[in-house]
């Protein structure tokens, strides 16, 4: 597929190099000719300074060879605008990314055939839903749900109390043997592990669990901690994603709000009439005390700043608060945030970029969700008829070195595969592999 991405900031970076290493021919078009000049050095796709609504800039790019715009400046106006004139241009499909939520509602005065785009993102609100389902499942430090929440994703770092540790996984499994659920990759300080049967698990050791949702309370008591219900949380930052999760979690839990800009602060207290909004530095360490910071069960950080979201949390991690959320945009930092000692850390750039993909490979595969600080990722295939994967039980599939088939969606119903497992045409399986496997995994689903 040849695809437009309109702004070559962040998040259009991070989606044009996982777009690029998916096979698909990439163009990136920006008006800061600075921002071009690094992405061309970084990554070998087609780059041009100018405009996504200059007529000229599109047509000197043969915007009638383009099958997807994905407009991902932060100026809403300009996003609308590039997806309306690539529609008239005829483009088939176009995704703009926003800030403003009123121009994805319903009655909005313009439909969205009206605005020429297909499909909205909202990166803020995309990273808020992810932070509350941490905050309601408060033991996991990642939570992804696939198949409709059928199948749920669970990310658990053990301590030196887990009952895991220091067996090899077959001795594991006999814990677990009554629960539809199977761990299927390993975060161990900088390294990704894929396992199998031999791998023994570690303190420290960052474990993603596939399993039925229904089972995540087992799953959590197998792992050797105990949910707690969150009473009071702190979020430092009034930004758009702080505003969404207070806005969501203020009705069942106390909320504090710190944000450092006395303007945008009474602004976030107008708005936000059941949080107590604190205009401060929220890496002053007298000022987290004052207002309670020991008494509190969350912290999270979501400013603009990763320095300043690390380093709050790091005093957070000082006051004993037992849960902590990061939003760390920069994906270079994801695989040290475990040595550093952050609990749950988000990308922004990363949850984007996976809905996104979602809806690039919608025809072929079911979601896809990539992992921060791991170099692996989740996808969820649709097995079609006639493909390698329903023709054979599993034992007799080659997959691909280090892939994974963590569980089956079979007639709405959980599957935990073993050898003698056979997917059947119309099932979904959510495998995991590294990105560069994805098309030979594909074939073999029949995509």
């Amino acid at each position: 597929m040849r695809i437009l991405v309109v702004g070559a900031g962040a998040i259009g970076f991070q989606l044009s190099k996982q777009l690029s290493q998916d096979g698909h021919g990439i163009t990136l078009i920006d008006s800061d000719h600075r921002r071009i000049k690094r992405v061309g050095e970084q990554l070998d796709i087609l780059v041009k300074v100018g405009s996504g609504t200059s007529l000229q800039a599109l047509q000197e790019i043969d915007i009638s060879s383009i099958d997807l715009v994905a407009a991902m400046t932060t100026n809403d106006e300009v996003n609308l605008l590039s997806c309306r004139m690539a529609k008239e241009l005829g483009v088939e499909a176009t995704i703009a990314r926003i800030r403003n939520p009123e121009f994805a509602q319903s009655d909005f005065i313009f439909s969205r055939p009206d605005l020429g785009v297909d499909q909205f993102i909202h990166p803020e609100k995309e990273t808020a839903d992810a932070i509350v389902r941490l905050i309601r499942q408060s033991s996991a430090t990642d939570l992804i749900e696939f198949s409709g929440g059928r199948l749920v994703l669970l990310g658990v770092r053990l301590d030196r109390q887990s009952p895991l540790l220091n067996a090899p996984l077959v001795e594991v499994g006999k814990l677990f043997a009554n629960i539809p659920m199977r761990i299927v990759a390993v975060q161990r300080k900088q390294q990704t592990l894929v396992p199998d049967r031999d791998t023994t698990l570690l303190a420290d050791d960052r474990i993603f669990v596939i399993s039925d949702p229904d089972y995540l309370p087992a799953v959590i008591k197998l792992t050797g901690h105990i949910d707690h219900r969150l009473e009071n949380i702190m979020i430092l930052g009034g930004s758009l994603t702080g505003q969404f999760v207070a806005q969501t979690v203020a009705p069942e839990i106390k909320v504090k709000l710190i944000e450092s800009r006395t303007e945008k602060s009474w602004q976030v207290a107008d708005r936000l009439k059941d949080v107590l909004v604190i205009q401060g530095d929220g890496t002053d360490y007298d000022l987290l005390a004052v207002e309670g910071i020991t008494d509190t069960d969350a912290f999270i950080a979501v400013t603009g700043n990763d320095e300043i979201n690390i380093i709050s949390t790091l005093i957070a991690k000082h006051f004993s608060v037992p849960r902590t959320i990061s939003l760390v945009n920069n994906v270079d930092y994801m695989p040290i945030t475990p040595a550093i000692g952050l609990d749950s850390v988000l990308s922004k750039q990363l949850l984007t970029v996976n809905a996104i993909q979602r809806y690039v490979r919608h025809q072929r595969i079911a979601s896809v969700a990539g992992l921060p600080g791991l170099d692996i990722e989740a996808v969820e295939y649709i097995a079609h008829s006639g493909s390698k994967i329903t023709k054979k039980e599993l034992r007799n599939i080659r997959l691909p070195r280090d892939a994974i088939i963590g569980a089956v969606v079979h007639h709405d119903r959980v599957v935990i595969p073993h050898g003698d497992t056979r997917i059947e045409p119309g099932d979904k399986a959510v495998v995991f592999t590294r990105h560069y496997t994805h098309e030979e995994v594909l074939k073999i689903f029949g995509g």
